[in-house]
């Protein structure tokens, strides 16, 4: 058998691959469900890790909007759900809505410098939203409780009665809802980067003069884009303060959340689809190995260390270089754009291989020469 196996796609064999992908993430989801309380929770806050920096690759991966401020709407995200909880005695679960649309709004305003700047500059507008958050949640402490912090009863956040899940066992609750709000993003993101709309993305990350001569809409591409990208931060920040039951900026969501999310996003694989929960398992358990190899300052000089020797050797992202090993064994052949008439393949020259051009054809002109035998 010769080595790349060519599978068409969209073919049964490309389903049945896609499939078999999907069941193995499950059954992987599955085996980690049975972990202890200890190694749920890291896995519930890598899991979240892995949201926000899906919602940071729409932005910075496929639009090429570089953010250094997405630990804001992370932190906000975790807020709104907070306050409604605590405050208004909300549940935990219904305030991922409005923390979703508050997100979601902010990440429009602060989409509108996209409209005039790019690259480092915007990255320091976004670097002022991170450096900024955690000094508005001081100035509010009625709402935020300031540098106190906010705390949430543990008996507001148990797992609701219709899930069966005990308080016991509400360590799995929080992973599994982690898991699943994962789940859903990554299907988002792979629909919505396949589509016309993710082509636009795609345009105005590589060629903005050239998207707006094909007819692409620049300004509502970045600031929906961004909105977007808010929205899914934020509610993975939303089921950060459901897990954590407390709450506290200058501690959880400070500048250094919003270099973890780049890190990660950077390790795992810029614009592709599993990048995200790649990056968020290593910038959460790398970091956590290297300090119980040693302790102190030496563990971030491990870390250090790991993350350039990632780079040199993986500069395209362990996503980026599983894609590429892979390809020398399976190669996915997309398949041609659709024709008028039906048919694959591209259009033969000059049109004539319509069915109207082949019936107006020399087939189909009149005999002359019987008609002059007749005379």
């Amino acid at each position: 058998m010769s080595m790349p196996l060519v599978v068409p796609e969209r073919s049964a064999a490309h389903r049945g691959l896609q499939a078999a992908g999907i069941v193995a993430l499950g059954a992987l989801a599955v085996w980690a469900s049975t972990s202890n309380q200890f190694v749920l929770g890291q896995l519930t806050v890598a899991l979240l890790y892995a949201t926000a920096i899906a919602g940071l690759n729409l932005a910075t991966g496929y639009t090429g909007q570089l953010s250094i401020g997405h630990s804001a709407f992370f932190g906000l995200g975790a807020y709104t759900t907070g306050i409604l909880v605590a405050s208004h005695n909300w549940n935990p679960l219904v305030t991922l809505i409005p923390a979703a649309l508050i997100c979601f709004a902010t990440g429009l305003l602060v989409g509108l410098p996209s409209l005039r700047i790019r690259g480092i500059n915007l990255a320091l507008v976004t670097l002022a939203l991170a450096v900024a958050f955690p000094e508005l949640v001081d100035r509010f402490p009625s709402f935020t409780g300031g540098q106190i912090g906010l705390d949430i009863s543990v008996f507001q956040l148990l797992p609701p009665h219709w899930t069966g899940i005990s308080v016991a066992d509400r360590f799995q609750y929080y992973y599994w809802l982690s898991a699943g709000l994962l789940a859903i993003v990554l299907v988002l993101c792979a629909t919505l980067t396949r589509s016309r709309a993710g082509l636009a993305m795609r345009a105005v990350r590589d060629r903005e003069t050239a998207a707006a001569a094909m007819g692409v809409n620049l300004a509502w591409t970045k600031m929906a884009t961004f909105g977007l990208s808010g929205a899914i931060t934020g509610v993975a920040g939303g089921i950060f303060a459901i897990y954590l039951g407390s709450l506290s900026a200058d501690s959880s969501f400070t500048l250094t959340l919003s270099i973890t999310l780049i890190t990660g996003l950077v390790i795992g694989g810029v614009a592709t689809t599993l990048g995200p929960v790649i990056g968020g398992l290593a910038v959460y358990f790398v970091p956590y190995w290297t300090e119980n190899l040693r302790q102190g300052e030496a563990s971030e000089l491990i870390f250090g260390v790991v993350l350039i020797a990632l780079m040199f050797v993986m500069p395209e992202g362990l996503m980026g270089l599983a894609i590429r090993l892979s390809r020398r064994v399976l190669r996915i052949e997309p398949q041609p754009p659709a024709r008028p008439d039906g048919r694959t393949g591209p259009p033969p020259p000059n049109g004539t291989d319509h069915p109207a051009a082949r019936d107006s054809g020399p087939a189909a002109a009149p005999d002359h020469r019987q008609e002059r035998n007749t005379a």
